[in-house]
């Protein structure tokens, strides 16, 4: 009994990590704040680049935006980003569906244990896959930006591009991604091991 409600407790957990993961995700693709730029020429304007537009702050003009023409024109590492958090948002949403299927919670499929388990291990991995479709083109992009920082070889007064706010959301969105896809390995675990015990205390049962 102890290890069903482990089980259940730590199913609960990994679906509701995992929403928040998707979640953060999916507003890190969205979001414009892959890359800011402010120059000390100009402090009260701030450029925004993302995966679909950029945008610019003005103080007295408010954010005005302004949609890339075309895919191609995309910078090399925002393509394979944008790409890729496709991806992460695909296996996200898929993994969700699935584990949800497989939840010991919910009656649909009851009395088929091996094969909700099945669903559980499918969505985990998945979830791992979301994960780190996510974490690599935020760390891809992240990466660029600190190399053309430290770049000893542009003038001290040329704009550089900085992290952007995306980037951070997009870490913790992997992060719950794949910590989701843990949680259910763990919870596939536990209900491996739920027959044998099951067996054993029905054993002593009968001695009795």
């Amino acid at each position: 009994m102890g290890l069903v409600c482990s089980s259940n407790s730590l199913q609960k957990s990994a679906f509701i990590v995992s929403l928040i993961g998707l979640a953060l995700s999916c507003a890190t693709t969205i979001l414009p704040h892959w890359k800011t730029l402010n120059t000390d020429l100009n402090e009260m304007v701030n450029w925004n680049l993302g995966l679909w537009q950029t945008c610019v702050e003005q103080d007295e003009v408010g954010v005005q935006c302004k949609h890339y023409d075309s895919f191609l024109a995309l910078p090399l590492e925002l393509r394979y980003a944008r790409i890729l958090m496709f991806s992460s948002n695909f296996f996200g949403l898929l993994s969700v569906v699935i584990t949800g299927v497989g939840l010991d919670c919910l009656k649909l499929g009851e009395g088929k244990q091996d094969l909700k388990r099945k669903f559980i291990l499918l969505g985990g991995m998945f979830l791992w896959i979301a994960g780190i479709t996510t974490i690599v083109p935020v760390s891809f992009v992240a990466h660029g930006i600190v190399m053309e920082f430290l770049d000893e070889t542009l003038p001290d007064v040329a704009p550089r591009w900085e992290l952007g706010d995306a980037l951070f959301t997009g870490w913790f969105g992997g992060f719950f991604l794949i910590l989701g896809g843990s949680l259910f390995f763990c919870s596939a675990c536990v209900t491996e091991a739920k027959p044998s015990v099951s067996y054993v205390s029905t054993e002593n049962c009968n001695q009795h």
